[in-house]
């Protein structure tokens, strides 16, 4: 019987182990103060949403965090019946038209800027751009205001898309020219190869590829012109003319002290945002988390 030498060289058979348990402690103040901010959230919400259904007489008579035992609609058709549909047109006009033009200007701006780095024109265009992040939209309405008035533009819906149109640009070409830089370089020499122009390789290639973010730039924007305020206030004169944050605040003056009313007129406001937000969230959170992923 003979026994077999075992080779030095030969490399031994791995111990195994046993993989370590590493005890999770529960992390209570966090878990704490996410709940605690989720009150502070929810309880506005919760307030706005059963108020807007009770009765003015029931309003100062009940607990204010009690839902009304007999729900009303008075307060919606009131809301409707007061011009409220001229003033949801008026904003939709306004938001979609300056969001549509600044977002596709914004996309072709930052393709330019990222194909054409090397041109000085395009550098000193992006360090523009970046400029006009560092200048609010209150440091300017004296400016945008006279310039309205030699326009003849006033008191005109045509008075709130320019202005925004300007406002919105400049974090929309940041945002896209990051994701349109990520594109690998090797898709767009193939797109060449194959005879395409620059116009079309934007549109064929660029465009599908950064489609989440130019989803969240165009959600972002929406939400900052809905809610917009100030160039409204400034800028028009008219009844007929006003867009729905202005017209919450005449609501308040009108209905004086019928808080259900308002509250009526803030969910019919918001709602449109969050039927925006529901069929935009997927391609949002992607857009958001795509940074991060990378």
């Amino acid at each position: 019987m003979t026994t077999t030498p075992t080779d030095p060289r030969r490399p031994r058979k791995a111990e195994r182990r046993k993989p370590r348990r590493h005890s999770r402690r529960p992390n209570w103040a966090g878990g704490l103060a996410g709940w605690i901010w989720l009150i502070i959230v929810a309880v506005p919400l919760y307030w706005t949403l059963i108020t807007s259904f009770k009765a003015q007489s029931h309003y100062y008579a009940s607990n204010p965090l009690v839902p009304s035992g007999d729900p009303t609609l008075d307060n919606y058709r009131l809301v409707i019946e007061s011009d409220f549909l001229r003033y949801f047109v008026n904003s939709v006009v306004v938001t979609a038209g300056a969001v549509v033009p600044a977002v596709v200007f914004s996309f072709m701006a930052a393709y330019a800027i990222v194909r054409g780095w090397r041109m000085r024109v395009l550098r000193a265009t992006n360090g523009l751009f970046l400029m006009g992040l560092a200048i609010p939209l209150q440091a300017t309405i004296i400016p945008v205001y006279l310039i309205i008035i030699k326009l003849h533009l006033y008191d005109n819906l045509l008075a709130l898309i320019l202005p925004s149109i300007a406002f919105a640009i400049p974090l929309s070409v940041l945002v896209l020219a990051n994701f349109v830089r990520d594109v690998p370089n090797e898709l767009f020499d193939s797109m060449r190869v194959d005879g395409a122009t620059e116009w079309a390789t934007m549109w064929r290639l660029a465009a599908p590829l950064t489609r989440p973010a130019i989803l969240t730039v165009t959600i972002f924007n929406a939400l900052t012109i809905w809610n917009g305020f100030l160039l409204p206030l400034v800028l028009t004169q008219s009844p007929d003319r006003r867009t729905l944050p202005l017209a919450l605040w005449s609501f308040q003056g009108q209905y004086g002290v019928n808080v259900p009313a308002v509250l009526a007129a803030v969910v019919l406001t918001t709602l449109p945002l969050l039927v925006l937000y529901a069929f935009g969230r997927r391609q949002l959170l992607s857009g958001l988390t795509a940074g991060f992923s990378r």
